[in-house]
């Protein structure tokens, strides 16, 4: 029963304001802690009705832990003292879960002042107490990710630039520790110059004006000396939008500064270099071919000032014919292809005079890899090249004098040696006519003078014949990828290494029958003729392929350059003898009639297509033959080699590779092949073999080295290297290794294979003796 005291005339007017309040937990204790009344916010949120809690003791609502320490009744005790008592804390609710609860008892005292109870108001401020603690939580993560912070100063300043918090990164390179500088105005940093203009103060103003500050220059370290640093200077403002101080954000760039510096001195170091060159023509162009810099060797050389050049197309440098070609484009692009365009042409100076220039063009890149423009070198060679030509006309009427003078040798001695021979013959006819009845003794003298010196005749003939490049021809069946392939190192070499050499061997070729000695003189020619037309450099190429033209069907083998090409009027006549294209002295004008002639005898025949300024291609149309190779007609003669070797066979070239594989196989060979010398090793670690066979001029890794791989690996393992032609290489093999050339037939490959199993069985026995 509540105390007389606690009605009164206004009881039902606050009893319905009590009621109307959900949100908080309002109700009454009696002076020993029990509970009075009960409004539907303590229903609500703390689960008791008003019949199942009224007149309980309100330390229900305690945890265990609470109540053990008693705090339920230190809370009535402080209150009854003191009047109030406010606290937070962990609450219960009716099914045991917890809530986090701001509660405030107050003291009810009658008119007497006699303590009559207490007023109880209890709210859930579970969620507030999270939101806090996630608070507190992210400023702790977020304090100690700028202590870790060691290359940059991370620091507040109040919002008069005083140092409200410091950073490890900080202290580090300027020096001070947090209790050092924490309080002091920002501006200790700042030399006293830049103190004496204000600059600490301008920075914060701007920084609150506008919202940031940046800014690069010289501070100072505790201990006195300079370093440079990049600043940046936020202001901070509250919810209310009031300015609360600034956070700034410090860092040491002096080695930036530094290495920029010396970048400048040697930018400005080069300029001058660049500038005090007046041989060279030395200037940039953009991605487009436009002019941006200018030294003055190219004023020099091409008459132009820097402000005339700089903007300008490159183009206007070259002829009018050059530029009808397009080669400005085609140089900058032969040069972002291949890395770089250099030649030899004319030029025309400002005045349209024109000059002989020798052109260096490289692609430029920056740090990222991006073409930024070209570097462009030119030198005018015109003196030298008036010098070669005037040595050069020299040299051919030396030439042609030679020529002339061998050319009447050659004939003085022809005619002096068949003089000679028809004295011989033209006597001995002579006594045989006049003197019928000679003794036999000198009848048969003179007749075998007359047959000796026929012999001789015969002899002296077929050395025109080589001369003049009609000998008979000894055919063979031959396959043109295996001998072209054979002969390729030879060719490569011979044209040198300023030209591009390629191979284009199509799959599946048919045989054809001709002469290997013709065969490879003509491809010979072909390719010496496709150099010479090729002064500046270029690409020759080989080709095979099968052709069917109705009921024929060739071999067509075409070698192919990129020169200046043969004018329509000279085309015509290429294949008569004597006939040269070239320049006097430079040719005899017997190579495309000896390739002409030797298809022909070939029964096939010979063609030849070119365009000025793209090139020339020479096709020799080979006939198709049904008959097998040769190198199958000596088998009988062929070493012995022991049936079911197992072979590893290396070749790069596919169609050689199926030609040895063959071959070997027609041997009693069990064979299996590798395109490579990787790919050889992966299968010698995998597979047990018996030999070897391997060619010596591979991409990548060289015959050579893995044969020394794998005499290093498996020195029992026997090797035999093939060549068509690298001498160096042969020299080096020579010192370890046995050589079959190549072309190589049947039965010299099975000598070969032969000769190395004896020479190792030998060894073997001599080593066991």
């Amino acid at each position: 029963m509540a105390h007389p005291a606690l009605e009164g005339p206004h009881e039902r007017r606050f009893e319905l304001l009590i009621n109307a309040v959900t949100d908080y937990a309002i109700y009454m204790l009696d002076a020993d802690g029990r509970i009075v009344t009960w409004n539907p916010g303590a229903e609500r949120f703390k689960g008791y009705t008003a019949e199942e809690i009224i007149g309980s003791h309100f330390s229900r609502f305690f945890t265990p832990e609470d109540r053990e320490a008693d705090l339920p009744a230190r809370a009535l005790r402080i209150a009854a003292r003191e009047n109030r008592y406010e606290s937070e804390g962990w609450r219960v609710h009716k099914d045991g879960t917890r809530f986090w609860a701001h509660a405030v008892l107050d003291c009810i005292r009658d008119e007497a002042g006699t303590l009559i109870g207490f007023a109880k108001i209890t709210r859930d401020i579970t969620a507030r107490r999270e939101a806090e603690r996630a608070l507190r939580e992210s400023e702790q993560r977020f304090q100690t990710l700028v202590n870790a912070v060691e290359d940059y100063a991370i620091y507040m300043l109040d919002p008069r630039g005083h140092v409200a918090t410091w950073n490890t990164g900080a202290r580090r390179f300027k020096g001070y520790e947090a209790d050092e500088i924490i309080g002091d105005h920002f501006s200790r940093f700042f030399l006293p110059e830049d103190r004496r203009a204000g600059l600490p103060a301008h920075i914060l103003k701007t920084a609150a004006d506008e919202g940031r500050f940046e800014a690069e220059g010289w501070r100072m370290r505790k201990d006195g000396t300079r370093f440079f640093a990049h600043v940046v200077v936020d202001a901070i403002h509250n919810e209310q939008g009031e300015l609360i101080g600034f956070a700034k954000v410090t860092r040491d760039v002096t080695e930036r500064k530094h290495k920029e510096k010396q970048l400048y001195e040697s930018e400005q170091r080069f300029r001058l270099l660049v500038q005090g060159v007046r041989d060279y023509a030395i200037y940039m162009l953009d991605c487009d071919g436009r002019i941006t810099n200018w030294n003055s060797g190219a004023q020099a050389i091409k008459g132009y000032t820097e402000a005339e050049a700089v903007g300008e197309h490159f183009s206007r440098f070259y002829t009018e014919e050059d530029r009808a070609r397009r080669e400005p484009e085609r140089a900058l692009r032969v040069a972002l292809e291949q890395g770089k365009y250099e030649r030899e042409a004319w030029r025309v100076r400002k005045d349209g005079s024109l000059f002989w220039a020798h052109v260096l063009i490289d692609p430029i890149y920056n740090e990222s890899g991006e073409h930024i423009g070209f570097a462009k070198v030119t030198r005018d060679a015109t003196e030298r090249k008036r010098a070669e030509e005037e040595l050069r006309e020299t040299q051919q009427a030396l030439l042609q004098a030679q020529k002339l003078q061998a050319l009447g040798e050659l004939t003085g001695g022809i005619a002096h040696d068949f003089n000679n021979l028809m004295t011989v013959i033209g006597g001995s006819v002579e006594m045989l006519l006049k003197q019928p009845d000679l003794l036999p003794e000198r009848r048969d003298r003179y007749l075998r003078a007359i047959a000796d010196t026929t012999e001789r005749a015969a002899a002296l003939t077929a050395q025109l014949l080589a001369f003049g490049r009609r000998q008979a021809l000894k055919p063979e069946v031959l396959d043109l990828n295996v001998r072209i392939d054979a002969i390729g190192d030879m060719l490569r070499r011979t044209i040198g290494g300023r030209y591009e050499f390629r191979l284009e061997l199509a799959p599946g070729l048919w045989r054809t029958e001709v002469d290997p000695t013709g065969l490879e003189t003509a491809v010979l020619n072909a390719v010496l003729n496709a150099r010479d037309a090729m002064p500046e450099g270029g690409r020759v190429t080989i080709t095979t392929r099968n052709i069917r033209e109705g009921d024929d069907e060739h071999v067509c083998l075409a070698i192919a350059d990129t020169g200046e090409g043969i004018a329509p009027e000279k085309l015509e006549r290429v294949f008569e003898p004597f006939f040269t294209t070239k320049p006097v002295g430079k040719g005899t004008g017997l190579g495309l009639s000896q390739i002409h002639g030797f298809a022909a005898q070939s029964g096939g025949r010979a063609e030849i297509r070119s365009t000025l300024g793209e090139g020339t291609t020479l096709r020799l149309f080979l006939p198709r033959t049904e008959k097998e190779l040769s190198a199958n007609s000596d088998v009988a003669s062929e070493a012995t080699i022991p049936q079911g070797l197992r072979v590893l066979l290396v070749e790069d070239s596919d169609q050689v590779r199926d030609f040895a594989g063959q071959l070997l196989t027609d041997l009693q060979c069990e064979v299996v092949a590798a395109p490579d010398a990787e790919a050889a090793l992966a299968q010698l670690h995998d597979t047990p073999f018996d030999l070897v066979f391997t060619d010596i001029v591979m991409p990548g890794r060289s015959g050579l080295e893995l044969a020394s791989d794998i005499r290093a690996h498996w020195p029992t393992l026997p090797v035999l290297l093939a060549t068509g032609y690298s001498e160096e290489l042969v020299l080096q093999a020579r010192r370890g290794f046995p050589i079959l050339r190549k072309p190589y037939k049947r039965d010299s490959l099975a000598t070969a294979i032969a000769g190395l199993l004896g020479a190792l069985e030998e060894r073997a026995a001599g080593n066991g003796g």
